[in-house]
């Protein structure tokens, strides 16, 4: 957008008094103490769908590095004398493969990854590429090239990159090699082959292959096995004050066997086992029927993600029932109350990984990982969308578990899928005489629940367990679901009620997180991506605009003596921030048309005035079902301008909002 249409749409936004017969006056008790907001109010829930991890934030670039999908040979193709063998080094990832003398001195032995729908290079950066390898044949040492190629070239040379490894042992061994991409490529190729003497007979060669690794050297905060730098900045602008992870429904599995076992997914990443992930055949109109999961990036990774960005860890849990969506009662998809002991032990020794010394069994294992410092943790999630009586019950085992051993660690329940009815009432019920600590709601919605919902915790009891509005998303109706301005201007209207009612609601997190834009299974989603480049969604923006305008306490607003809720199609909270000394005012306008408004702060002490400049930050389309994509990702961006201090009048602004317009206004005291 040039300066001029900026500089236009901000002052059609904020300057046009005319187009409103009469102003909206919100009062702001400034006068109090306000609510404290805690720190943890605005985070993140992370899923691996959509091809979140593999293929997404963890930076790996090969698919089925260690041969251990259903089909072992699954993401690569072979050329010549390769055969898939089961007697690995590593105990949990028992498949290799062999590379034998392809038959004539003309031919070749050679194996291509396809990567996640292709291998994004960039110009100018480093990859590591990484093997453990043996001799296995008669030769005393072997070379294998290593090559990225463009297929689809009407270059004279396919490879555009590649490097020599020379395996010299008949033991397994790591070897690694370094390739500078002279090309940005989307969708290159990986490619591994026994590079023979030519014209030499040399039947006898032979080299076994394990856990193939291509790696940007570059990675977020530069760590060896990381995340994939753009993604992961992406959600560190957020500044999410929580961070819920693995997931949701992968907690659960299909089954108990395909459930998230995070014991599988700490150590040295060469031994961790993979996961056929339920997102793989669970949405049979969007198949993938090769999205595994290699806990590559694990619970190790996802702590210290957390610890870099400041945020509070929130890990979930098994409780012991597989996802009761997939199954029916009588398929046993549970472990029974006396099979549940594993369960709450997994729990455990999970705390004892994050907090204990180490010295103890668990902390051990984080500290050879390379963090012998605690992560500090805090809560644990316990269970994802149970319904019914069988999960209180199996809860109630881990309370007891966890309050005698960790009476410090905050336990967050389930109040299930629903948002409202029988079993979300029942569960509430439960969860109080339970005693958790977080009751964790999901609603997944049309418009006019988010229409109507800003005053939803207005009457919500103040004592008992505190709320985790832990997935949440305006899914918009007569096939306008997807990431569109409108949806993101209702969930920023429903926010404010969040915010307001601080004193129950203690975590917030959009869901889900990431989406890559060829393997997405479920939208709408905040963040989107391809091999190389990322998109903030419109309510990727909306989300942002209140995690970095958070404060420390939530201040009484009110639109003729009462909560601002959609009077007129206004939308209002305020907060203090008593770190930054600012007042901080959102204000969604739903209408169609400009509307005036008095920001009027009550309770100053007389030696307050505030006659200060005003930052307005804006999020506004005139197309309420225009998005952002890959190729134009700030189509809708929030755009800033000030207000003078001649605005002011008695501690009181004036200004005005466009139609259909998110405002976040933030002064100085």
């Amino acid at each position: 957008m040039n300066a001029r249409r900026t500089i236009a749409a901000l002052a059609a936004m904020l300057t046009c008094f005319s187009m409103a017969a009469q102003p909206n006056t919100l009062i702001i008790d400034a006068g109090s103490k306000g609510i404290p907001i805690q720190e943890t109010m605005f985070g993140l829930f992370y899923e691996d769908i959509n091809f979140a991890a593999d293929g997404g934030l963890y930076a790996e670039l090969i698919k089925n590095r260690s041969f251990e999908f259903d089909n072992p040979l699954a993401g690569w193709d072979i050329i010549g004398n390769v055969k898939v063998m089961d007697d690995g080094p590593f105990t949990n990832n028992p498949h290799y493969l062999r590379l034998g003398y392809p038959g004539h001195p003309s031919m070749l032995t050679a194996i291509c990854n396809e990567g996640f729908f292709g291998i994004g290079v960039e110009a100018g950066c480093e990859y590591r590429v990484s093997v453990w390898a043996r001799n296995s044949g008669d030769r005393a040492q072997e070379q294998i090239g290593v090559q990225l190629c463009l297929p689809s070239t009407m270059g004279e040379e396919q490879a555009f990159c590649q490097g020599v490894i020379t395996v010299d042992s008949p033991e397994w061994k790591k070897y690694e090699v370094m390739l500078t991409s002279p090309l940005t490529v989307e969708k290159a190729e990986f490619r591994m082959m026994l590079m023979r003497e030519w014209r030499a007979n040399t039947p006898g060669q032979a080299v076994d292959l394990e856990h193939i690794s291509l790696f940007p050297v570059e990675t977020f905060r530069g760590d060896e096995n990381g995340l994939r730098k753009d993604i992961a900045e992406a959600i560190a602008a957020l500044e999410p004050g929580v961070f819920r992870f693995p997931g949701g429904c992968i907690v659960e599995g299909t089954n108990l066997e395909t459930r998230y076992q995070w014991k599988n997914s700490v150590g040295p990443v060469e031994n961790r086992p993979i996961n056929k992930t339920r997102w793989s055949y669970t949405f049979p109109h969007r198949m993938f029927p090769d999205y595994y999961q290699s806990y590559g990036l694990g619970f190790y990774e996802y702590f210290r993600f957390a610890e870099e960005i400041g945020a509070e860890p929130l890990p979930v849990v098994s409780c012991g029932i597989a996802c009761q969506f997939e199954n029916e009662p009588h398929w046993h998809s549970d472990a029974s109350l006396d099979e549940l002991q594993p369960f709450v032990d997994d729990a455990l020794d999970l705390i004892e990984f994050a907090n204990g010394p180490a010295d103890s069994e668990w902390g051990r294992v984080r500290a050879e990982m390379g963090h012998p410092e605690p992560f500090n943790l805090k809560y644990i999630g316990i269970g994802n969308e149970q319904w019914g009586e069988g999960y209180p019950q199996r809860l109630e085992v881990f309370v007891k578990a966890i309050r005698e051993k960790y009476p410090e660690i905050g336990i967050i329940g389930s109040s299930g899928p629903y948002k409202d009815g029988e079993d979300f009432e029942y569960l509430w019920k439960e969860m109080r005489r339970l005693g958790v600590d977080l009751v964790d709601e999901h609603y997944y919605a049309n418009e006019d629940f988010f229409i109507n919902n800003a005053d939803r915790y207005d009457d919500y009891p103040r004592t008992g367990p505190k709320v985790f509005a832990g997935e949440y998303a305006c899914h918009g109706v007569d096939g306008h679901k997807w990431n569109h301005f409108n949806a993101s201007l209702l969930e920023a209207a429903f926010m404010t009620g969040l915010e307001r009612n601080a004193d129950i609601v203690h975590m917030a997190s959009y869901a889900p997180l990431l989406a890559h834009v060829e393997g997405w299974q479920w939208r709408p989603d905040m963040i989107w991506f391809d091999n190389l480049d990322v998109m903030l969604s419109c309510s990727y923006h909306v989300q942002k605009m209140y995690s970095t305008n958070c404060g420390t306490h939530s201040l009484s607003i009110k639109m003729d003596g009462a909560n601002v809720t959609g009077q007129r199609g206004l939308y209002a909270s305020a907060v203090r921030d008593e770190v930054k000394r600012q007042y901080i005012i959102k204000v969604a306008n739903l209408a169609d048309e400009a509307q005036e408004i008095s920001l009027q702060f009550k309770g100053l002490s007389r030696k307050e005035t505030l006659d200060c400049p005003v930052t307005c930050t804006i999020l506004h389309s005139d197309d309420p079902y225009a998005e952002n994509t890959l190729e134009n990702p700030n189509a809708i961006v929030p755009l800033t301008s000030v207000l003078e201090p001649s605005s002011w009048h008695k501690n009181t602004l004036t200004t005005s909002i466009g139609p259909r317009t998110f405002v976040v206004f933030t002064m100085e005291y």
